[in-house]
């Protein structure tokens, strides 16, 4: 039986590069599509586009009662499952995709799931990513 282990990337290395130029890419593309979803269809659906941006780091406020007892950078781990279920880029990418194969259609809702995968995207720009179960970010 074997143990498979992920490969670390460090900084500055050509694999770091990469993965977060291909995320600012997706970030330019998903903010792009926001805006445009919001002058196409009213200042609902910018308003629904910015409140889905914002909202992903709301999370963080599930963890305030224990914000003094982590260290800097650190989440407290009450709020690590909301924050992690907020920041997979799979969860708006599958709504999007439930979006577009079923009749339901109210263009709002399509610019804050945009909104939502701008957010994410730009996080990992930043080198912001999931949590660890103690409240710390992956490597």
């Amino acid at each position: 039986m074997s143990t498979a282990t992920v490969p670390t990337v460090r900084k500055g290395s050509a694999a770091l590069v990469a993965r977060r130029t291909a995320w600012a890419a997706n970030a330019l593309f998903w903010a792009a599509f926001a805006v445009l979803e919001g002058v196409n269809h009213g200042w609902l659906a910018a308003l629904l586009a910015v409140a889905f941006f914002i909202a992903p780091d709301l999370t963080f406020l599930a963890g305030i009662r224990d914000a003094h007892t982590v260290e800097r950078g650190q989440l407290p781990a009450r709020a690590v499952p909301y924050y992690n279920a907020a920041h997979r880029a799979l969860v708006p990418l599958a709504l999007i995709a439930l979006y577009t194969v079923t009749p339901f259609a109210w263009a709002p809702i399509f610019a804050g799931l945009c909104g939502w995968m701008a957010h994410i995207s730009v996080d990992r720009v930043f080198g912001y990513g999931l949590r660890t179960k103690d409240g710390f970010q992956r490597r």
